[in-house]
């Protein structure tokens, strides 16, 4: 046989070859987490500039109705409400877009394959491994297909524990309020604070599974056998489409959905409109009008200079006390008075009570958060400041009133906490109506919505004491 028979070589595959580097026992792991904050930092940096032009974009057509619109009702819905509430969400379509390619190129090359084979072995110990593994990285992109896909897993419990971890990984439409208060608070280290933030959810769902696997739903793990597919050169059809489909969800919201909530949030932050001030301001406005008359009136008529500054230090007073006015008008509002109402609840954490209305806003769907902040704190306290971007905004936003008066709203610490709060707090309505239909009890749509209530105030709560030293 030796005489007569030559073996032939064993050649191997290239992605046989490629999987032994980035599927290895050490560097795997690492070489996976560098992929997703490449991404992360992608998003941020590559989406800042087609955010930055939508941004002035917006701010453009809300300078031409403010310049060209009689003053009214209608021209500060327009303003204050659909430019604000709706633009505000538009802006993040790019970083959207740009993430979702990065998600695409990952499918289609095959590489998200071995993102969940790394991941796999990980999770093995705790249950979130195989088949169960699969919906939570569907989870992503949405939670309710995600938690529908459960329907592939045969053990009751095993579904059961998947579905109810879900709603920790973060999805999409959350993704703009990390945006927002990262571009204003972590601009410096934009891709490692998101990385942080999605890898929080993921750590508080292996804890979820943990308890709920020892406590609650004692699951059996199964065997599950998956075949990595080939590496392959990514398709530009494929990953277009698949990016023309995300941004086409994301702006029918933004028509449908956003656009309603804004306006509802508007009228209610704009009723009643005759309430009582703590402050006389048409008294305080005729005081500033007749200190600045008379100071005209020592002016000659040919220092044009100093008239002018005289007028522009008027207007300038003027407007400061309009937008105090304003501001108080929106605490003493129907959406101000239940605000106020629910703030003790959420003070603990930092947060006013506008960022509580903001965390309601987002039960029904959480892209309406960021369109209710932007309603909310349209009305800046510094006249020179009020077309700023919606970041700014938020940076520059001070108490008017009470005890914390003229004290920074947010600081690093709060904005933090409250983008953990986002990532954790009550899942959206479409995914506690899809954990009743797929776990067949409302009880645990219910469970979750508390659970996870009570699991974001103890971390924001935390972060934002422990961070307030730190940060």
């Amino acid at each position: 046989l030796k005489e007569t028979l030559q073996a032939a070589k064993e050649t191997r595959k290239n992605s046989e070859v490629i999987d032994d580097i980035l599927t290895h026992k050490v560097f795997g792991l690492p070489i996976f987490f560098f992929f997703m904050w490449l991404m992360f930092t992608a998003t941020f940096k590559l989406g800042s500039y087609p955010m930055h032009w939508i941004e002035e974009l917006v701010a453009f057509f809300s300078t031409l109705v403010s310049q060209n619109m009689a003053d009214g009702t209608l021209k500060d819905l327009i303003i204050d409400g659909v430019f604000s509430g709706v633009g505000g969400v538009l802006v993040f379509l790019p970083n959207i877009l740009i993430l979702y390619f990065f998600i695409s190129l990952m499918e289609d090359t095959g590489y998200m394959s071995r993102a969940v084979f790394i991941i796999d072995k990980i999770m093995h110990r705790i249950g979130l491994h195989g088949k169960s593994f699969i919906p939570l990285v569907m989870g992503f992109g949405c939670n309710v297909p995600a938690i529908l896909s459960s329907r592939m897993l045969e053990n009751k419990k095993e579904r059961l524990i998947t579905i109810l971890i879900n709603p920790f990984i973060s999805c999409n439409a959350r993704l703009p309020v990390y945006i927002l208060f990262i571009t204003a608070f972590f601009p410096e280290s934009s891709g490692s604070i998101l990385f942080v933030i999605y890898f929080t959810g993921i750590l508080m769902a292996v804890i979820t599974a943990l308890i709920l696997k020892r406590l609650i739903v004692k699951a059996h793990e199964h065997p599950f056998v998956m075949e990595l597919p080939p590496y392959r050169t990514p398709s530009g059809k494929v990953i277009v489409k698949n990016m023309w489909s995300k941004s086409s969800q994301y702006l029918k919201k933004i028509g449908g959905v956003i656009l309603i909530s804004s306006i509802i949030f508007w009228a209610l932050s704009y009723f009643p409109m005759n309430v009582n001030y703590s402050r006389d301001y048409d008294s305080e406005l005729v005081t500033i009008n007749k200190k600045y008359n008379l100071k005209s009136n020592t002016i000659p008529s040919k220092d044009t200079t100093s008239i002018r500054i005289n007028e522009s230090e008027r207007q300038k007073e003027i407007k400061n006390v309009m937008l105090t006015k304003k501001g108080e008008q929106k605490e003493l509002s129907y959406l101000g008075r239940f605000g106020h109402f629910i703030e003790p609840v959420i003070r603990p954490l930092g947060f006013d009570w506008r960022i509580g209305i903001s965390i309601i806003s987002g039960i029904p769907a959480k892209e309406i958060i960021v369109s209710s902040l932007a309603v909310l704190y349209h009305v800046d306290n510094n006249a020179d400041t009020q077309n700023r971007t919606l970041s700014e905004r938020l940076k520059s936003q001070t108490y008017q009133f009470g005890d914390r008066a003229g004290e920074k709203i947010f600081n690093p610490a709060v904005a933090l906490a409250f983008m953990l709060f986002v990532l954790l707090y009550i899942p959206c309505i479409g995914t506690l109506t899809a954990i009743r239909r797929e776990s067949g009890s409302w009880k645990w749509s219910a469970f979750s919505a508390v659970y996870s209530f009570a699991l974001a105030w103890i971390i924001a709560f935390a972060v934002n004491n422990i961070g307030s030293i730190f940060l």
